[in-house]
């Protein structure tokens, strides 16, 4: 089954990618990849792009055995240093359970709602499957913030911020405080539907980085579902 989602994520996400490919010069110094899970997006900007540095955060424990033999492999055949880093990223320090859903790309730190229609759909699809449980384990995850992060691998500045994190995104952008205004590009998903239990909106990220100098330069819907995900700029740094 999540053989089937990687395919459908492939031919939504190559839009990003073609985009990115004409809008970005091809060499990326740093770039970070919040909630990389099996590496896909890493590979798939590694076709395109040049990158020196590439820190990827993935709490998941199943995951992170095919994150690290990916990144193993491309440390072998590219001129690319991959550090990855097994816990989470939000707006404060503290410790919290990572619902590991059973399809296998939705993992999330949030509260599920069971009543919502998207959920039912989602559901379905895995009952079909043969899956029973819908979230297969609750694992204690440790949560940092960026900017600490940063502070400690004494990096200054960030090519690009991928975040896909099943509804923490606005979490994560706050936890890089000011220091949001070193990076030049941010790609984020976010979830219209409401499965995903969450305290914000898009228009509270979307003023976040707004006041902070960025600006949205391009959006693609998600297949099947009501979501989005979305690039922006910081105009400061052009």
């Amino acid at each position: 089954m999540n053989f089937l989602f990687k395919i459908v994520d492939f031919f939504y996400q190559k839009k990003n990618y073609s985009f990115l490919k004409k809008k970005i010069f091809n060499k990326i110094s740093i770039f970070i990849d919040v909630g990389a899970h099996h590496g896909d997006t890493i590979n798939e900007f590694l076709k395109i792009f040049s990158i020196e540095k590439i820190y990827a955060f993935e709490p998941s424990k199943k995951n992170l055995i095919k994150l690290k033999n990916k990144a193993a492999k491309i440390e072998k055949i590219k001129n690319t240093k991959v550090k990855i880093f097994p816990f989470g990223l939000g707006n404060k320090e503290e410790i919290l359970e990572l619902n590991e859903i059973a399809d296998g790309v939705s993992n999330t730190f949030n509260n599920l709602n069971f009543n919502s229609s998207y959920f039912r759909k989602k559901k379905l699809i895995t009952t079909l499957f043969g899956i029973k449980k819908f979230i297969k384990d609750k694992a204690p995850t440790k949560i940092i913030r960026l900017k600490e992060f940063l502070k400690k691998e004494k990096i200054n500045k960030i090519d690009f911020i991928k975040i896909d994190t099943e509804g923490f995104e606005f979490n994560i952008l706050l936890g890089l405080e000011e220091d949001i205004k070193k990076v030049k590009f941010i790609l984020f998903e976010h979830h219209y539907d409401n499965m995903i239990i969450k305290d914000y909106k898009y228009k509270d990220i979307h003023k976040l980085l707004l006041d902070h100098g960025f600006q949205k330069i391009f959006k693609t819907k998600m297949p099947f579902r009501k979501s989005f995900d979305y690039i922006y700029e910081n105009k400061n740094l052009f």
